[in-house]
């Protein structure tokens, strides 16, 4: 694979213009003090379909060619990433398929059905999601747009950072949630063709800590079992995404299910938004390490806003 460069984040930051809304940044003074720090909040909470997903989904619709459009787009996804492939092939008149597993969020299933794509259900591992989603290709000869291991998507996914240092100067760091990895090699790369001294963190729960340990390890590790009640950070990250990570110096940062479900209530109360738990990881790791961010200009990405109300993990 041909990993994406800056310029393909610029390109993907034209191409996606006309549909992707730029979403604010908020702060707080409360939470700069309780860092010793200033940090902004890159709002993706606020992105359509309430997830940054929507960017690299966008990115990809729009990069087909008509006769490979006008097959469809297929992927698998616990949530975030099926709505934002739904709404983007909506955007293009396109069919989606979406290989959704077994216990996903409710809320986030009920936005990809509501988007128009076809819902195909599987089990709940990696193998399962993977096979299904290669069935329906093979017999729908529709394009696979994987969640975070599609240099399209990886693009898509960087050009938040673009946005971000526009409204905000002077960052010299940048924090987001680690998943599957395709938020941040995306956004390391966008981040250090701006600027190469940014210091880069992803945060990650301590169930789910696959990355720390495959960059602790220089070598990624295998598949696991996530324990962890961030939903959107249970995914074993992506082969080319561990590498754009290891070589831009990404450290990843582990904390509790505990620390992210109290940093969620924070913001709630400070920023009077609601972010999934998955998201509130970047505040929490802030706050759990401060010997990394003291002093510092922080941008931290709030990847979605997706949540089950009648669900809220406390």
């Amino acid at each position: 694979m041909t990993l994406p460069t800056f310029a393909d984040v610029r390109d993907a930051a034209a191409r996606i213009a006309p549909h992707a809304l730029v979403t604010p940044v908020l702060r707080s003074d409360r939470i700069d003090a309780l860092l010793g720090a200033t940090i902004v909040f890159k709002c993706e909470n606020l992105q359509r379909g309430g997830a940054f997903k929507f960017r690299g989904a966008t990115n990809a619709v729009w990069s087909l060619g008509d006769d490979e459009a006008a097959r469809g787009v297929v992927t698998h996804s616990s949530g975030n990433h099926g709505n934002a492939l739904s709404m983007a092939a909506r955007t293009r008149g396109i069919p989606a398929h979406v290989v959704i597993p077994e216990g996903a969020v409710k809320a986030k299933v009920d936005a990809i059905v509501a988007a128009g794509a076809t819902v195909h259900r599987c089990a709940p591992t990696t193998a399962a999601r993977e096979a299904m989603a290669a069935e329906v290709q093979a017999r729908t000869g529709a394009r696979l747009v994987h969640p975070y291991a599609d240099p399209l998507v990886m693009a898509g996914q960087g050009t938040l950072v673009p946005e971000l240092f526009r409204q905000a100067p002077g960052l010299d760091t940048l924090l987001f949630p680690v998943g599957g990895g395709g938020l941040g090699s995306g956004c390391s790369i966008a981040a250090h063709g701006i600027d190469p001294a940014v210091k880069l963190f992803g945060a990650e729960p301590e169930g789910a800590d696959d990355a720390a340990r495959s960059l602790e390890a220089d070598a990624r590790v295998g598949s696991f079992t996530p324990d962890t009640v961030c939903d959107g950070l249970r995914t074993l990250i992506g082969e080319p995404n561990f590498h754009v990570l290891r070589e831009h110096g990404v450290q990843v940062l582990r904390i509790s299910d505990a620390e992210a479900i109290a940093a969620m209530r924070l913001l709630w109360s400070e920023l009077r938004i609601v972010v999934e738990v998955s998201s509130a990881t970047v505040l929490a790791a802030a706050l759990r390490y401060p010997e990394h961010f003291a002093g510092r200009r922080i941008g931290a990405v709030l990847t979605g806003g997706n949540v089950d109300l009648d669900a809220l993990p406390w």
